[in-house]
């Protein structure tokens, strides 16, 4: 078998030009071997901004395009900011922190005009500015912390020379190392108590000879664990353990002693393979079996395993503007598929006859009917199960057709049989929220030949990432 060959190609000076996709940024650049009429190859570089004049170790080499990585920056650019995060460059997130905010949004909706007309083909009006985040940190409402007994050993250290107990991890996984975590000091992610109850566990576990999850054989007493948040100080905390022991009660003693403020805990015995709780028994130890945020006189329960958009400030934007766009006069029945816990079905029902909302994850519906049943809300229906077993043409016919439809799938977007049903279903408006544009515009091309679009509205739920949620209107042609 031929072995790959090692590339060595340093280029010298480069000016980079722009930011791209996946949170690299771009530069053109010749080879010996290129023609300089063809102008040359992109290069797809990490952590650089643009204006900066850097040197470049390629690390992939392609016929249209190479990657690298910056060995040295020769100039920086103007507009580089130093990073505010002391884990930059290691942690896989907030990769755009050298980035000035106002920059990275004009990278995040250029790339929802590009992702809509060269992946779908799409004719695009022009849309509004993208909604920018009032909180560009901690601003998340939600974050999974992963242990882990190898953890990332920084540059500088010495691995030979760091005894046993201190090469156990609390953090986040690093970059393509499936098996290794970044051991976090400080997350400006989300507000405390995060980091304290991370740092407390971390502490806790190693003092008292707990075993860190080990990535590769699955094993190991600590696994995981999630902190959510509310913006009127609410906390929960689910702890997951590979494994029963009679270890885990001592330590969530301690958890409540040292935190009073967690108001639900929650703990989980997982040995399965991938660390979702979807599919657990998340049991509670003590306090509320829920918390609770509020979005404008809505309130809604957020129990171990719901979905709710972990920016609360932008969710309320993206939710206004979807209200906005579905263009309810008080008379439409309204499905609202990948409902979730039914926050936008409860968020448009004082304006439609009738919504009907259909969602995978049972937990999440029973926590829809409950948050609807809370706010006094008795136009909405719930149903759960695999949306393209559920959302059928009998479903329809049994329902009621849709007048208008909100959309709000996962990242892979809508199955083509989900499609296919939208498009017999025939709504007047199609209201389609994404949190991965290049989906959106594969699904919205399978209709084009039926709806086009009329309204664009990308908002940045993630700030310091790649990542751009986007609405899109669409109507009947």
């Amino acid at each position: 078998m031929a072995r790959n060959r090692k590339i060595d190609i340093v280029l010298h000076d480069v000016m980079i030009e722009n930011v791209a996709a996946e949170g690299k940024s771009i530069a053109h650049v010749l080879l010996p071997e290129d023609d300089p009429a063809t102008g040359g190859r992109i290069i797809f570089v990490e952590f650089a901004v643009p204006g900066d004049i850097v040197d470049i170790r390629v690390t992939r080499k392609k016929k249209s395009f190479l990657e690298g990585r910056i060995i040295e920056i020769k100039k920086p650019s103007e507009y580089r900011l130093e990073p505010f995060c002391k884990h930059f460059g290691v942690c896989g997130g907030c990769r755009w922190q050298p980035l000035p905010y106002d920059i990275q949004l004009k990278a995040k909706q250029r790339q929802v005009y590009d992702q809509l007309t060269r992946i779908g083909h799409l004719e695009v009006p022009e849309f509004s500015p993208i909604i920018g985040s009032e909180k560009t940190v901690y601003y998340r409402n939600k974050l999974e912390f992963s242990a882990s007994n190898k953890r990332w050993i920084l540059p500088d250290e010495d691995p030979e020379s760091i005894p046993e107990a201190e090469k156990q991890g609390l953090g986040f996984h690093v970059g393509k190392f499936f098996d290794k975590v970044l051991d976090i000091e400080h997350c400006m992610l989300q507000p405390e108590p995060s980091d304290s109850i991370r740092l407390f566990v971390k502490q806790y576990a190693v003092s008292h000879g707990f075993t860190f999850y080990d990535l590769r054989q699955n094993h190991g007493l600590l696994r995981n664990m999630f902190v959510r948040t509310t913006d009127d100080g609410q906390v929960m905390l689910i702890m997951c353990f590979g494994e029963d022991s009679p270890a885990i009660s001592p330590l969530l003693d301690a958890l409540k002693e040292r935190f009073p403020e967690i108001s639900s805990l929650y703990y989980v015995v997982n040995t399965k393979l991938n660390d979702s709780i979807s599919d657990q028994n998340c049991i509670l130890y003590s306090g509320a079996d829920a918390i609770y945020e509020r979005m404008e006189n809505l309130r809604f329960r957020i129990g171990p395993k719901s979905f709710y958009q972990t920016n609360t400030g932008q969710a309320l934007q993206l939710y206004r503007k979807a209200r906005e766009f579905a263009g309810l006069t008080g008379k439409e029945t309204v499905y609202d598929l990948y409902t979730g816990t039914g926050t936008i079905a409860q968020f448009v029902s004082a304006q439609a006859a009738r919504v009907i909302g259909i969602e995978y994850v049972p937990e999440a519906i029973e926590d829809a009917r409950v948050n609807a049943a809370a706010n006094g809300i008795g136009n909405c229906e719930f149903f759960a199960g695999d949306m393209k077993d559920i959302l059928t043409d009998a479903f329809i016919a049994e329902h009621g057709r849709p007048d208008v439809m909100i959309v709000d799938p996962p990242r892979a977007g809508m199955h083509p049989d989900v499609v296919s049903t939208i498009l017999r279903a025939a709504p007047a408006r199609i209201v389609y929220v994404s949190c991965n544009p290049a989906s959106q515009a594969r699904d919205i091309a399978m209709m084009s030949e039926q709806y086009r679009i009329t309204a664009v509205q990308p908002v940045d739920m993630f700030p310091h990432t790649q990542h751009v949620e986007n609405i899109c209107k669409l109507e009947l042609w």
